[in-house]
């Protein structure tokens, strides 16, 4: 089985810069891919980022793109996700996601094995 721990959550300035980690389980790693998305209070989880299993190509929600940048680093087996200048409305749980598909990443459903999630606040 997966598993997926989200770290470097915390509390930032807008305008400021932040990077959120996903380290996965060393066996499904590299076939994986890995997504981000987040749930702000009272609303809806929503797609922020992800990136093709193989390809390593980016795909980004469109209210985010210029914000934020993912990558990975297979020889830790990490995700990241840097944000910058972020806003307050980006305040959210930060969950990190693991799937086999290459279309329909912004859909939730397309992956298969979640983290915990880690909290992000953006103060103004």
């Amino acid at each position: 089985q997966v598993q997926l721990v989200e770290s470097g959550g915390g509390m930032v300035q807008a305008g400021g810069s932040l990077r959120l980690s996903c380290v996965a389980s060393a066996q499904t790693f590299g076939t994986d891919t890995m997504g981000w998305f987040r749930q702000a209070p009272g609303k809806e989880r929503e797609f922020v980022a992800a990136i093709r299993r193989n390809s390593d190509s980016p795909y980004y929600a469109t209210s985010v793109s210029g914000r934020v940048s993912i990558g990975r680093d297979r020889a830790k087996n990490t995700v990241y996700l840097n944000m910058y200048r972020p806003k307050p409305e980006g305040t959210a749980v930060y969950y990190c996601a693991a799937g086999y598909r290459d279309i329909g990443l912004q859909d939730e459903h397309s992956y298969s094995y979640w983290g915990q999630g880690t909290q992000v606040t953006v103060s103004s």
